[in-house]
């Protein structure tokens, strides 16, 4: 499966996410999907399985329980191919960013920035 299959689908993306914040057991992932997408936690497992089956997690059993981690290697190689098109919004970016450092400079200067506000 391509990496963009994998990650094409909602449910896989949302158990990324929460792989993102930590290793996590199988119980807390399939509460958190089922509460989020009202799926069953048989469908929460497949979606488990395609993650593990195609390098996107890792698992490793602690006892009766699953923890699984997310494994950043193909998210490098997602990340590397995106590389290709980041010069559609890098430079957009930058200058959205440079007149946010604009604005911010003239309100200080003018000394109207919130920043700058006195508390009494």
């Amino acid at each position: 499966m391509h990496a963009f299959d994998v990650l094409g689908d909602p449910v896989r993306r949302r158990i990324l996410e929460l792989l993102a914040e930590g290793e996590q057991t199988a119980g807390s992932i399939c509460a958190a999907v089922q509460r989020e997408f009202g799926i069953s936690q048989p469908a929460v497992s497949q979606h488990l399985k395609v993650l593990r089956d195609n390098g996107f997690a890792t698992v490793r059993p602690e006892g009766t329980r699953r923890l699984y981690a997310v494994d950043p290697q193909p998210l490098r190689q997602v990340d590397a191919w995106l590389d290709h098109f980041r010069r559609f919004w890098t430079p957009p970016l930058e200058a959205l960013a440079t007149e946010l450092a604009r604005g911010r400079r003239e309100r200080r200067l003018r000394g109207s920035g919130p920043d700058e506000r006195k508390t009494p």
